[in-house]
């Protein structure tokens, strides 16, 4: 698993704690399972405003040594306000290390001198501040907590891409705790209710104040008969969330708000508990992504039950997330799919080929595969196609390996060579039908998936994307025409997708 896919099962994780507790191990946990540190520890910010170390992972020994100790705000701040500035994280080197006589709680490392200039020294300090959102509009809220991280399994200083991964898990980690003290305090508040039933009076004013000021949305809606899951009451955050006033939000249900790929989710979640995500409905038309929570209350005594429904958005988590899968799954450089994603999508489609083009390439010979080169074309182009009739329809799997690609890099540097890249990227996404797929296969290799394509479309097709490939490429002040191979394989229910790569990768070369 790459570090995108260890990212991204890390701050999924962050979401699926129970408790505040269980939220601050599994932030601990998760740089040392999911970011490449031996040692992480939370400093989480007190009411008082110290902040103790509430856990810590990767050294039981260490983890005994500072677990529960405070450190004063003032020697924090001064941490944090010294060193290198990496983003939002403060590196401070071994270099500066004499000056941390302060009250902070740290754990002691062994290790030799570095022996290159970026090698990790067991003296140096690594923080990630964790702040809340804030709602005037700031860059940051107020601190939350620091994350201090230690000896990194590569042995060297982060790189910039592994510092943007430890800042996203801070803002993503203060996001879980946050929304953890939250649940905390609504579950305590839950819990004062049951027990002050005797002073009804007392108990429904205290319900109101919560829910009515209450930071995420909140609704009333009837549950069972008639008139079940229509929404009753609503406070203003859930009001200004979806931009709907109070007295139209009482002629909905959520099921009438709920996008239509994600009413079988909602009509799954127990109306008696449970948190399930999905997509609520604007006034304006658009959806808004968002963790819903019920609970069962009663109005009084053996008396009517109604259902309370927490409603937190969780739109820029989603979008994150999407991000971050989108990232593990595409080219950083040409925004295409990359080779992992391309057996998925070969994979996905294998078995869904029509079944007479199956029959015909099984029928035809012994070997389901021909290969040929149509000498009348401009280029020369390979292609591993079912024998038969000709009018046999399936998946093709187009394989474009560029000539002479090395020589860009080592005339024009590796700037000019990665625009080439990107302008053949373009010509062939531009070049494919609606549903057709261009993936970025390696380094100077390219593969499109075409649909429902006989063997004559797949070379005409292969043929005319060849010659836009072959177009002028401006470099400066001169151009460049690039040359590719081609080799052409259809996908057959029964043959892994490495199979189908290598075949026509084979004809390409």
């Amino acid at each position: 698993m790459d570090k995108s896919h260890n990212l991204q099962a890390a701050v999924q994780g962050l979401h699926l704690a129970r408790s505040l507790a269980d939220t601050l191990q599994i932030v601990a946990e998760g740089v040392v399972t999911g970011l490449g540190y031996e040692l992480a520890c939370v400093n989480l910010v007190r009411p008082d405003g110290d902040l103790v170390v509430a856990s810590f992972a990767g050294d039981s020994a260490a983890e005994a040594q500072v677990t529960g100790r405070a450190g004063s705000r003032a020697s924090w701040e001064r941490r944090l306000g010294m060193g290198e500035s990496w983003g939002d994280l403060v590196f401070i080197p071994h270099t500066e290390g004499w000056v941390l006589d302060d009250d902070v709680p740290q754990w002691y490392t062994e290790g030799p001198a570095p022996r290159f200039e970026d090698e990790w020294h067991p003296s140096d300090r690594l923080f990630a501040p964790m702040y809340t959102r804030s709602a005037s509009g700031a860059s940051h809220g107020e601190l939350l907590g620091v994350i201090s991280v230690d000896r990194p399994l590569t042995r060297r200083r982060p790189r910039p891409d592994e510092r943007r991964d430890l800042e996203e898990y801070a803002f993503q980690a203060a996001i879980a705790i946050s929304n953890a003290r939250l649940r905390a305090n609504m579950q305590r508040a839950l819990v004062r209710q049951e027990r002050e039933q005797q002073a009804l009076r007392a108990s429904e004013e205290s319900f109101r104040q919560a829910f009515e000021y209450a930071p995420n949305g909140m609704a009333i809606a009837e549950l069972g008969g008639d008139q079940n899951g229509r929404i009753l009451r609503t406070n203003d955050a859930l009001c200004r969330m979806l931009g709907r006033p109070a007295s139209a939000m009482r002629r909905y249900a959520f099921s009438d708000l709920v996008h239509p790929e994600d009413i079988g989710t909602l009509l799954r979640t127990s109306a008696e508990g449970g948190r399930v995500e999905l997509r609520l409905g604007r006034r304006d038309g658009t959806f808004l992504w968002v963790s819903m929570r019920n609970s069962v209350v009663a109005d009084e005594a053996d008396g009517p039950r109604f259902l309370l429904t927490h409603v937190e958005d969780i739109e820029e988590r989603k979008q994150r997330e999407f991000d971050l899968a989108h990232r593990a799954s595409h080219d950083a450089l040409t925004g295409l799919p990359n080779s992992a994603e391309l057996h998925a999508r070969i994979d996905a489609r294998l078995c869904a080929l029509r079944e007479h083009g199956s029959h015909a390439a099984a029928e035809g010979a012994d070997d389901p595969y021909l290969g040929y080169a149509d000498q009348a074309a401009t280029f020369h182009t390979h292609v591993w196609a079912p024998v038969g009739d000709d009018k046999t329809h399936g998946l093709a799997v187009v394989f474009f390996a560029l000539r002479d690609f090395k020589a860009i890099n080592t005339r024009f540097g590796h700037d000019a060579g990665d625009g080439v890249l990107v302008e053949v990227a373009r010509r062939l996404s531009q070049a494919v039908r609606d549903g057709d797929t261009v993936a970025r296969y390696g380094g100077d290799e390219f593969v499109v998936l075409a649909d429902d394509f006989s063997p004559a479309d797949a070379h005409a097709a292969a043929v005319s994307m060849q010659s836009r490939i072959h177009l002028p490429i401006p470099l400066g002040d001169q151009t460049v025409r690039m040359h590719a191979g081609v080799g052409i394989a259809w996908a057959q229910c029964g043959t892994s997708p490495g199979d189908i790569l290598r075949a026509a990768r084979g004809f390409a070369s």
